[in-house]
């Protein structure tokens, strides 16, 4: 694989990495009162990253067979017109989702203290001697990873690359794993940030949890409207300037 096919997969990652299973959850759980359960986060986010890496297998068995026998398909014009409407569509409807509308129940969330979800949060990340649950964990995980998988694009899109572009077995799976490492790295961060400085790092964690509430549905935006981007771009390139040079 070059260096700009990996770059791409880290942005895609990256762009993964904002969802609201991979940072937003871990910030509501560093946020936890009391003493700070670093193995509980460390176990969440494991998991998350588990299963996505199990959805990626799933999907690369299925995908490179079916892109190999419709290859030529793929580098026809026609597929590249499609692929340009699509992603302009995407780049337009982006706007469409950032409305104030969108922000304004973003606020209306951010400003509820839900007693419940407080109650959920103290037994997924408490220890089991506390009243937590491995269970509650695990089922919280493994929910915002299927509520959020058929919608995070950037995910599937480097599934798309990985199949057309990757080593091929075993090396596909070693760098879908690097993706599903990448997409977890930001939240490990904050973690150890909290472990190491959790007084200074308490009122920034806070800000970015009421951001990240207040913000969920514009940073969607943002993803879709940068995928749209990404694939209108390329869609371009290979009609008319990849030719002509």
């Amino acid at each position: 694989m070059t260096a700009a096919v990996l770059g791409a997969l880290a942005v895609l990652a990256l762009l993964d990495a904002t969802s609201f299973g991979t940072l937003l959850i871990p910030v509501w759980l560093l946020l936890a009162p009391g003493r700070l359960r670093v193995s509980r986060v460390l176990l969440f986010l494991g998991i998350v990253a588990a299963a996505y890496f199990a959805i990626g297998l799933a999907l690369l068995a299925g995908a490179m067979p079916l892109f190999d026998r419709y290859r030529h398909l793929f580098e026809t014009d026609g597929f590249r017109y499609v692929q340009l409407v699509v992603g302009v569509v995407l780049f337009a409807a982006s706007y469409l989702l950032d409305s104030e509308r969108a922000r304004a129940r973003g606020a209306e969330r951010a400003a509820r203290g839900d007693g419940r979800l407080r109650a959920w949060r103290t037994r997924a990340v408490g220890d089991d001697a506390d009243g937590g649950s491995t269970a509650a964990l695990a089922g919280l995980a493994l929910t915002a990873v299927a509520i959020e998988v058929a919608s995070m694009l950037p995910y599937l899109a480097g599934i798309g690359i990985i199949a057309a572009e990757g080593p091929g077995w075993p090396g596909d799976a070693l760098v879908l794993l690097g993706y599903c490492l990448v997409m977890i790295a930001p939240a490990l961060v904050l973690t150890l940030g909290r472990l190491l400085g959790r007084a200074a790092l308490d009122a920034p964690l806070r800000r970015l949890d009421g951001w990240l509430t207040v913000h969920a549905q514009s940073m969607t935006a943002w993803v879709i409207g940068i995928v749209g981007f990404l694939l209108a771009a390329q869609a371009a390139n290979e009609l008319w300037f990849a030719t002509a040079a």
